[in-house]
Order: structure tokens, then sequence, then C-alpha cells
């Protein structure tokens, strides 16, 4: 993906009304419901926003909601790209490039995944020590 495509999508969503969101966050399959939190401002769906690939999992709604959470600006995405849909890495890690020309200094990266470490508990915290290299190729 080319680098003149961020700028593009970037110059793109502020003309929509996104202005320098202090975080950007990822949400993971049945993690939506953060967003019933959020003071929407502006939702976009991603076939609607240029150069942005599609959702495709089921569940994954597939748009781009910005607002306000907890008095900060954020921008969160409702449905994610994954190597396993057939993108490439440029194209799963596009809409973070974005996110960092818009200004995003925070990146949350959250999803509903099993372990097989029986200790863990749904809800339980992760810290991921690479977020690159999950899914290998």
């Amino acid at each position: 993906m080319k680098y003149e495509w961020v700028l593009e999508t970037a110059d793109f969503l502020r003309e929509k009304g996104i202005s320098q969101p202090e975080t950007a966050i990822v949400l993971g399959t049945g993690l939506g419901r953060l967003l019933n939190e959020m003071e929407v401002e502006v939702e976009i769906p991603y076939p609607d926003i240029v150069h942005f690939p599609l959702a495709t999992v089921e569940f994954h709604d597939g748009k781009l909601v910005y607002g306000k959470l907890n008095g900060h600006k954020v921008i969160a995405m409702q449905g994610r790209f994954h190597v396993y849909e057939g993108y490439s890495q440029a194209e799963v890690s596009f809409p973070v490039r974005v996110f960092k020309a818009l200004g995003c200094e925070r990146l949350i990266l959250s999803n509903a995944a099993g372990a097989i470490n029986t200790n863990y508990k749904k809800g339980d915290l992760m810290l991921l020590g690479d977020h690159i290299h999950l899914q290998g190729g």
C-alpha cells in the first residue's frame, strides 16, 4: 500500500469531521459495546472510506467511529481486517498508519480470543509482546 494512500485517507477523514484523535481503539469481536459509552460525533462505514479495506468476518460491523470517551477524543474501528481473510500485512496495518497520520498517540488493540491457559477467565487482560508477527508470514 502506498504512503500517499495513508495521507489521502487521513485527509478524507478530516473532511468528514475527524480531527486530532488522541487514542485509536481496534475493537475485537463482541467488544463493540464500548461504543455505547462514547459520545459519537462521526460514523463512517468502511466502504465509504477511500482506500480502506472491507471487514468480512461475521460480527465485524465495518465502520469507523469518532467521538469522545470519558472526555478524550477517540477513533474506534468496529470491525478489523485479518491476514487469514486474504489481506496483506500492509492492508491489515493500513488503518493504524492512518490513525498516526491523524495525530493519534495511543493505540489500544482488543480482541476476544480463547487461550489454552485454564487460569485465564473471560474478560482477563493480557499484554502482548509483539502485535505485528502473530499471524506468521
